[in-house]
């Protein structure tokens, strides 16, 4: 058995959303390394392009491209760039996301709000899934990504919103394999734990950060490069009999902002 080859994206193209920092970047640059042409797609173009660059640097293929995913026109044109530039979809990652850090409390937020975390942590991904997986099916090859949560099975206050979008989203995945596998497609979700981010940084405290790592087994929180070697997985041909499920890299514990 060629191990190597298990892992080895050579001549695959990879969308990743949201991969201007944290752990979409860390997609981008993982992916890059396993052989694959990433289109590194955020809101920031200037930080598309920074990790693109960072990634040809270092030899490998990449584009950036300025997207927000709010703004279908925005997602078709990311599918365009990839198609024009490298003439397939077969990798795609959903990892922009927003909400959370328990600020939601349900009377200080409103419908508007509500309806921007489901459209960015739930109905863009089925969009660009919506947009890809004919592609895919053309080229013989397709894995679709999901990046969740583990707020997704853990019940908290000031988190109802953001933690039920990426339930859904869980479940979306499920349901979407049974459509997408008749096309050679899978789909999946990687549901981080507690991840040093940009995000995390912004809520942590050292009290909270020892309560956290009380209920983690791996008593250390996650790095980018814990989530990141998940999607590897997940997108790469050793994981070629998984479709429509969550894998929670969380250290073998659950970890909550509250008590």
């Amino acid at each position: 058995m060629d191990i190597d080859s298990l892992f080895d994206l050579s001549g695959k193209v990879a969308v990743v959303t949201g991969g201007g920092d944290g752990i979409g970047k860390g997609c981008c640059e993982i992916l890059a390394a396993a052989g694959a042409s990433v289109v590194v797609s955020d809101i920031s173009a200037d930080k598309a392009d920074k990790v693109a660059t960072e990634i040809v640097r270092d030899g490998g293929i990449a584009t950036g491209v300025g997207c927000d995913v709010l703004e279908d026109a925005d997602l078709v044109r990311l599918v365009d760039v990839a198609m024009k530039e490298y003439g397939t979809v077969n990798i795609l990652v959903n990892n922009a996301g927003l909400g959370g850090g328990g600020r939601e409390n349900p009377f200080n937020i409103d419908m508007d709000y509500v309806e921007r975390i489901y459209r960015i942590n739930v109905f863009a991904p089925w969009r660009l899934c919506q947009l890809v997986v004919p592609e895919m099916e053309r080229s013989g090859y397709g894995s679709i990504v999901n990046i969740t949560s583990i707020s997704s099975i853990v019940k908290e206050a000031n988190m109802g919103v953001y933690s039920s979008s990426k339930a859904a989203l869980n479940h979306l995945a499920a349901n979407l394999a049974y459509d997408f596998g008749p096309y050679g497609v899978r789909i999946n979700n990687v549901g981080p734990g507690a991840t040093r981010t940009p995000a995390l940084e912004s809520v942590m405290t050292p009290e909270l950060e020892k309560k956290m790592l009380r209920n983690t087994p791996i008593r250390r929180l996650g790095e980018v490069s814990d989530i990141a070697r998940a999607v590897l997985f997940l997108a790469s041909p050793a994981s070629s009999w998984i479709s429509g499920q969550v894998i929670f890299v969380n250290g073998g514990g659950i970890q909550s902002l509250g008590d």
